[in-house]
């Protein structure tokens, strides 16, 4: 049977198509010989576990240290240590079960519970006693932990480090999970406690992340399976991609898995050219797997909303880029920072985030049967844009205050309906591309149909300069994508305005004959 692109749980060498986990992350390595005790934090979904099994067995392989992998998710939400540190002892009881550690029947084996402010400190420290070689332990979900349960384990991790010159302890622990551990705090106590002097978080070196894949290792990847079955990835396929994965594993394998098992039916002898990965990417998205549906729950925390509602709009973080907020969102994956913007953490999150948002919109517009058909808008070859969006003008007015009572993103409301309204339009023979960023000051959108493009961009109104910034910014879009003619919608939120006075259309002619009509809504 032929190795498949894997999209469920860890990734198993000789089973599925991968790169070596433990290239992504040599650092490790000397964190392990100098007897670290440190950090790595990743997304869900970009092959923690699969680089942990990775350097376990090759630890284990070279035979200088027992290495032990350890799920702590078992122990999610148990939050009074009295349950959770008991809990913790026994995953790693149940860990050694599955390892080839020697005498592992040893560990815990008469274990006294009731003390469970040193259990796990005084079970390790025996443990280690009897081993011939030093342990490495892999905590992977450590930060599942919460509150008490996890201030007594890290307590106790440190005691045991602080102690090591007098009695043998753990070598080397690695702390994984989604957050890094500065977040932890968020877990461990009420801002009303205080861990004073006895911080747990001192025992940590340093905090290391899984970076996703290079182009390099995508293309790597894929040859894998050309290698084996012939079927090749054209070019253009493996650089779509990219740009529209950013390298994130998941989607990486998932876009791959999608072409080949579903599209082409396991056929090798056809190619996966890029229309079948654009396919292939409409279908994940529509489709929301458990990967994307998980993380976009997240979208109804209200730390992820301050962070991710003024990127939709174009404006400035609610909260600043290195406060806790900040850095959760962008642990989670949901988000990158460049030298340039920061911005989705890629393309396809960057839809699947709006089209989120807005669903229950487009549910409503795919209801109507009559209204909002593309033959309304199409004329001479191409969509008469002013039709269109003076049609939007009308449905706004009418149905503005219903909607933007029933989002949690109430800023974003305006942004939500409009792209909406648009994907309804254009659904099933075009798209709407977006560009969101934070400090842009406006949306960036592109509405694709029979191979025209169309620029919008989107403002909310902050005062006369807003039309002047406007036009200019339009102007700059027109010109990137190649257009003669454009679109500039501006919201008035002002609720003492009247709507005769914010509904209005007007056409400005720029220098070159480019034209530019604005909407007012």
């Amino acid at each position: 049977m032929n190795k498949y692109f894997n999209v469920a749980g860890p990734c198993i060498p000789g089973v599925h198509y991968m790169i070596p986990a433990f290239e992504r992350l040599t650092e490790v390595i000397p964190l392990i010989e100098y007897g670290q005790y440190y950090v790595i934090h990743a997304a869900r979904q970009s092959g923690k576990t699969t680089f942990l099994w990775d350097v376990e067995q090759k630890l284990n392989e070279e035979g200088k240290y027992y290495a032990l992998y350890c799920s702590l998710e078992s122990v999610q939400d148990v939050k009074d240590p009295e349950k959770g540190i008991p809990a913790v002892v026994s995953c790693i009881k149940r860990a050694l079960m599955r390892s080839s550690i020697p005498q592992y029947d040893k560990f815990a084996e008469y274990a006294d519970y009731s003390d469970f402010t040193g259990v796990l400190e005084v079970e390790l420290l025996k443990f280690c006693q009897i081993l011939d070689k030093p342990l490495v332990l892999f905590f992977d979900e450590a930060d599942c932990l919460s509150e008490g349960t996890m201030i007594a384990f890290l307590r106790q991790l440190r005691n045991g480090y602080n102690s090591r010159i007098r009695a043998p302890f753990v070598h080397s622990v690695a702390l994984v999970g989604m957050r890094n551990i500065r977040d932890f705090k968020a877990k461990v106590r009420p801002d009303s406690e205080t861990l004073g002097s006895a911080s747990p978080f001192n025992i940590a070196k340093t905090a290391l992340t899984l970076t996703n894949l290079t182009k390099e290792q995508i293309t790597e990847l894929y040859n894998q399976h050309t290698q084996e079955t012939g079927q090749i990835f054209e070019a253009d396929a493996i650089d779509m991609v990219y740009q529209q994965t950013q390298g994130q594993p998941w989607l990486v394998n998932a876009i791959a898995c999608e072409t080949i098992e579903k599209i082409l039916e396991n056929d090798y002898t056809k190619p996966v050219t890029a229309p079948l990965v654009k396919q292939a990417i409409q279908t994940i998205i529509r489709r929301r797997d458990t990967h994307i549906d998980s993380l976009l729950e997240r979208l109804k925390e209200e730390r992820v909303r301050k962070v991710i509602e003024p990127m939709i709009v174009g404006g400035k973080a609610e909260v600043p880029e290195l406060s806790d907020d900040f850095s959760y969102v962008k642990d989670l994956g949901l988000i990158r920072v460049t030298s340039e913007a920061i911005e989705p953490a890629n393309p396809i999150y960057a839809e699947v985030i709006i089209r989120t948002l807005n669903w229950d919109v487009q549910s409503e517009l795919m209801r109507d049967k009559t209204t909002y058909q593309m033959p309304h808008y199409y004329r001479d070859g191409k969509i008469d844009m002013d039709i269109l969006l003076r049609d939007f003008q009308a449905f706004w007015r009418k149905n503005s205050e219903i909607w933007e009572e029933r989002f949690q993103y109430k800023e974003a409301a305006p942004h939500l309906v409009l792209t909406a309204f648009l994907q309804r339009v254009v659904n099933g023979g075009g798209e709407v591309v977006r560009e969101m960023a934070l400090d842009k000051t406006r949306l960036d959108l592109c509405v694709i149909y029979k191979d025209r493009e169309y620029p919008i961009e989107l403002k909310l109104l902050r005062g006369k300069k807003t039309y002047e910034d406007g036009l200019r910014q339009t102007a700059g879009y027109m010109d990137i994508l190649g257009c003669n003619e454009g679109s500039l919608v501006v919201f008035d939120r002002d609720p003492k305005r009247s709507w005769d006075k914010k509904i209005f259309s007007r056409k400005e002619t720029l220098a070159g004959g480019k034209t530019i009509t604005i909407f007012g809504c």
